[in-house]
């Protein structure tokens, strides 16, 4: 019966550790712990993105015209299949992909700084720049989208991956809901943001998901192609090694038992 409860005593102090790490999971986990202290007045603004080198765009000229603004929309091709012969139809519109000067080639009017730009200044640009090229009495309408505007997210979250954001506007929360959240090991008080600028320059940023005034923050809004990283808690890592020993433990114990076995049937 002693030899027993010393076989026993590893088996109980690993799952006294593994229940440690359990309880430790639950502390920092509530998001926004002093929201009823914090100055929502300072982030009453609407965001813009701005448009980066290497962004693609589509830009749509209209009028009431529509022959005065057709050199303007430039289209591809889309192939399809129908009667097993492959044809085109369904033009797209052009992308301009926004090089590292921030510069585009646009339909006749050629090259334009959009980089800088929110959506509406690129418009406006575009709009003065063909007014020139057209009757005086045609009003143009412009349209900009970025096609291109994505956010990665890494980590300990649920469903890791790139993402592509229609709307040219996400928030760091609506980043993680994307990817299901944070899980129980994720550190949300030094969750890391990895920004790269339009002149390339990477930046590295801690946010503290615990803090309300997080909303506060001009790294709130996330820029196209960012990067969110969450990293392990202490727990994560603690469960990750007691696997690794654990298995560790059973293989040599395996063996001792074997060995002891065997041992004890060639002297006996």
């Amino acid at each position: 019966m002693r030899n027993f409860k010393r076989l026993l005593l590893p088996f109980a102090l690993v799952a006294f550790v593994l229940m440690l790490g359990s309880c430790g999971s639950t502390k920092n986990v509530a998001y926004f712990k002093n929201s009823d202290s914090v100055d929502l007045s300072k982030s009453q603004y609407l965001y813009d993105a701005r448009i980066m080198p290497k962004d693609q765009l589509t830009i749509t000229v209209s009028a009431e015209d529509d022959e005065a603004v057709i050199p303007f929309n430039m289209t591809v091709p889309t192939p399809y299949t129908a009667n097993q012969r492959s044809t085109y139809s369904q033009a797209m519109l052009q992308t301009y992909l926004v090089d590292n000067k921030g510069n585009i080639n646009f339909p006749i009017v050629g090259e334009l700084h959009v980089g800088g730009l929110t959506k509406s200044e690129a418009e406006a640009l575009v709009k003065e720049k063909i007014k020139p090229y057209m009757s005086t009495n045609v009003n143009p309408i412009v349209t900009v989208r970025m096609t291109g505007y994505q956010i990665s997210v890494l980590g300990e979250v649920t469903r890791p991956g790139t993402f592509t954001v229609s709307r040219e506007k996400i928030t760091i929360l609506e980043a993680l809901a994307q990817a299901g959240d944070l899980t129980i090991y994720g550190v949300r008080d030094n969750v890391k943001l990895i920004r790269e600028d339009a002149s390339g320059k990477k930046t590295i940023v801690e946010m503290n998901l615990n803090d309300a005034n997080i909303i506060n923050s001009p790294y709130y809004y996330l820029q196209q192609n960012d990067v969110v990283y969450v990293t392990p808690n202490k727990v994560k890592a603690q469960n990750s090694s007691v696997g690794s020993m654990t298995s560790l433990w059973f293989s040599a114990t395996s063996i001792l038992i074997s060995l002891t076995s065997l041992l004890y049937n060639i002297l006996k």
